[in-house]
């Protein structure tokens, strides 16, 4: 135990709110004994302190300073001055009563330079916040690599050369030997489509390229990289339960013309096929391989290394997409289509609680997922305190009812379904939209830093406190 894990946890400022009188209906039956219920981050969001004790810059540092890259011109500096406000954090946990809380380290706080000497203030900041969690009964779910690159590495060629994903395995065999002791629980990857994607082929995310070529050589790696760190993972830590964690979509055709058939299953290729297909072993989708016309940096082996098995595979759902054949446009050639009269959400983002169902049935049915965590499901809406400073946001509430109602169906037909991270515990800096979106559970003044639950946060620790005794 570390000091400060036996230091009093702060109770954070909250208003008097009540959770929702009137209530979607939940079958908390569904799950399973020993279902882990709990929370993300990532570290870029949340922690700030972007240049204490040692850390160095990463590639969101860079690209956030990039005139009109994020909204506002806001940047991860701050955000919610995790860093140094994680007791308060850790007790907000306590109050909601997850039992698990996903987070993720930040690469250049502990290797500033991506390789080469350890920055040991950032290795212990983890180990300080692993103990205290260990000691609040709340297991740790670490994520390795959510989308903070160290900037040296970038300037050396990022994801788009082969020698960052090995030293990604370098890294993860560095963060394996300090916190394998007590973190069982491992994620290599947060979400490669949006690092390779949105961050090389359409710009919208560091490092803020639009190339093809770069995009498809990052994705590449992305999952190289990740094969090679399990590699590390086993080998530093006997009996560790290694995931990856990749964000999905239903994908529906506009219309039963052929050519928007065919835009579907390019689009499905893109989003999902291109992800999940090398890592179960079938290789790259050979029809995206044409769509694209790159080549793939491949050398023997490395199919062997991308599909090494997978204790769990953590699905991130937010929405389902309509596409349109769109044949000069990028690839994969297809538009999204917006349909009207359909709720949304503040992201402008469909809500489909039926395509988190069809997610998790096809990781079972489709590809043999042996044990699947919903490792981020949350929305964004324009929520504020109100006059009695209580935070009331009913159209949050009813998202994560409907969503894990859709959990509970499909664990009723078989889905292996382990665990629930609510997306965000805190409000924090949406990448590109900055500090505008907000997916917290709980409200976060960016001024003062005041924490403040709301009422979506109660309904889930409602849910949790009624599955935990039986009364669902």
């Amino acid at each position: 135990m570390s000091p400060a894990a036996s230091a009093p946890f702060p109770d954070p400022e909250e208003a008097t709110v009540s959770a929702p009188t009137t209530a979607r209906s939940v079958d908390l039956a569904a799950f399973p004994p020993g279902f882990s219920w709990g929370t993300a981050t990532s570290a870029y969001q949340i922690e700030g302190a972007v240049t204490a004790d040692g850390r160095g810059p990463s590639i969101w540092d860079t690209f956030s300073r990039v005139p009109g890259a994020i909204d506002n011109g806001d940047h991860g500096d701050t955000a919610c001055d995790h860093y140094h406000r994680w007791p308060e954090d850790l007790a907000l946990m306590r109050r909601l009563g997850t039992d698990s809380y996903r987070f993720s380290l930040a690469w250049p706080r502990i290797l500033p330079a991506g390789d080469g000497p350890v920055n040991a203030p950032g290795l212990d900041f983890y180990d300080r916040l692993t103990d205290a969690l260990l000691d609040a009964g709340i297991t740790p779910s670490v994520t390795l690599y959510h989308w903070d690159l160290p900037q040296a590495l970038q300037d050396r060629g990022g994801w788009t050369v082969r020698e960052t994903a090995e030293h990604f395995a370098a890294y993860a065999a560095l963060a394996a030997d300090r916190l394998g002791d007590r973190v069982t629980r491992w994620a290599t990857l947060n979400e490669p489509l949006c690092s390779a994607w949105i961050g090389h082929l359409e710009g919208r995310m560091a490092p803020g390229l639009t190339d093809l070529t770069a995009a498809v050589r990052a994705s590449y790696h992305l999952l190289l990289g990740h094969g090679l760190a399990v590699q590390a993972l086993r080998a530093a830590v006997p009996g560790a339960e290694i995931g990856l964690v990749t964000n999905h979509s239903t994908v529906t055709p506009a219309s039963e013309r052929p050519e928007d058939l065919a835009a579907a299953a390019r689009a499905d290729g893109h989003t999902n096929r291109w992800w999940l297909d090398p890592v179960y072993g079938r290789g790259f989708p050979a029809d995206m391989r044409e769509v694209y016309g790159v080549d793939l940096p491949e050398r023997p082996g490395d199919a062997t290394t991308i599909a090494a098995p997978l204790d769990w595979h953590g699905v991130n759902y937010y929405f389902p997409v309509t596409v349109a054949d769109d044949p000069t446009g990028p690839a994969p050639h297809a538009r999204e289509i917006r349909l009207p009269d359909v709720p949304r959400t503040g992201m402008d983002w469909q809500i489909d609680a039926d395509g988190l169902e069809s997610v998790l049935l096809r990781l079972t049915e489709d590809y043999g997922a042996r044990r699947l965590y919903v490792t981020e499901n949350g929305s964004a809406f324009e929520d504020r305190p109100g006059p009695d400073g209580a935070v009331h946001d009913p159209e949050r509430t009813a998202y994560l009812e409907d969503h894990l109602a859709a959990c509970a169906r499909a664990v009723r037909k078989g889905v292996p379904l382990a665990g629930y991270y609510a997306w965000s515990l805190l409000d924090n800096f949406e990448w590109a939209y900055g500090y505008a979106k907000r997916f917290g559970l709980v409200h976060v003044d960016y001024a003062t830093q005041r924490r403040t639950l709301k009422s979506s946060g109660l309904r889930y620790a409602e849910l949790i406190r009624a599955h935990r005794d039986g009364t669902a």
